[in-house]
């Protein structure tokens, strides 16, 4: 999909229902906040309009003075190619802020990714070089459709863990409720005794556990330049539409402590 781990990370789900069940393009108008989102994929949205994606979409078009009008369609590989770029909305509602496919507005969060074990545990760890990692089982997503790995499993895989890495794909079952999750509850079931994941996902889903859950963010220093391991997030328009972009760079200015607050409220652990 996109050259950066983390946009492969998001590219979430095959699907098993047909696109056009819930693909239709809303109409283009200045009455609408046409958004392309993803129908099963919480935190960041469903068609139930759960996701704090959802949440900010509601925020920005209120205060555009209009309603929003969602464009389905799974976050996997080709997402941009068939919506926004095809003109079926006018705006996705999280990106990486240096993504070049589209224009990005400023970011509106940053995360990174976080080590999730259950509190009873008491592993406190912190680095990749911590030797409790060499024995524990721990859980990483798969991503892509080629079952890639995501920049936490290559930075295992260079200090040799690996007998001890269990994968989790991002696909999943894409008829049951937002893939991504299953890893947060492997770790509460015991099926792994830590895993590394993307701070939004482990936020949301550790929240939801019987078991109180643990999350430590992965230290800016373990990233490599070629696999970052924290990112900022912007929302996306298409190429030429700076007028947009400037009109929602205003709104993530204004609005930006509501925004803070829709966060924090769906767990996203926030760094500087």
């Amino acid at each position: 999909m996109f050259s950066k781990g983390f946009l492969l990370l998001i590219s979430l789900a095959i699907f098993t229902v047909p696109i056009s069940s819930w693909s239709e393009t809303p109409a283009a108008n200045n009455k609408q906040f046409r958004v392309c989102a993803d129908p099963n994929n919480l935190p960041y949205s469903n068609q139930k309009l759960e996701g704090f994606e959802n949440k900010l979409a509601d925020l920005l078009a209120k205060e555009l003075g209009q309603e929003v009008a969602y464009m389905w369609w799974p976050q996997r590989r080709g997402f941009i190619r068939n919506t926004l770029a095809a003109g079926r909305c006018d705006v996705i509602m999280g990106l990486p802020a240096d993504v070049d496919a589209v224009l990005t507005t400023q970011p509106y969060y940053r995360s990174s990714y976080v080590f999730v074990s259950p509190k009873a545990a008491g592993y406190n760890i912190t680095s990749f070089d911590d030797p409790q990692l060499q024995s524990l089982k721990i859980g990483v997503h798969l991503i892509g459709d080629d079952y890639a790995n995501s920049p936490p499993a290559h930075i295992l895989s260079a200090k040799g863990i690996i007998k001890n890495v269990v994968g989790y794909s991002v696909f999943g079952d894409y008829g049951e409720d937002s893939p991504p999750g299953k890893i947060i509850k492997a770790v509460a079931d015991g099926d792994v005794n830590i895993a590394i994941v993307w701070g939004p996902i482990a936020g949301y889903f550790s929240r939801r556990q019987t078991v109180p859950l643990t999350l430590i963010p992965v230290p800016a220093e373990a990233s490599a330049p070629t696999l970052p391991l924290s990112y900022s997030i912007a929302l996306g328009v298409r190429r030429g539409n700076e007028q947009l972009r400037e009109k929602l760079n205003d709104l993530l200015n204004r609005k930006s402590t509501e925004i803070k607050q829709i966060l924090t409220e769906y767990g996203v652990p926030l760094i500087q």
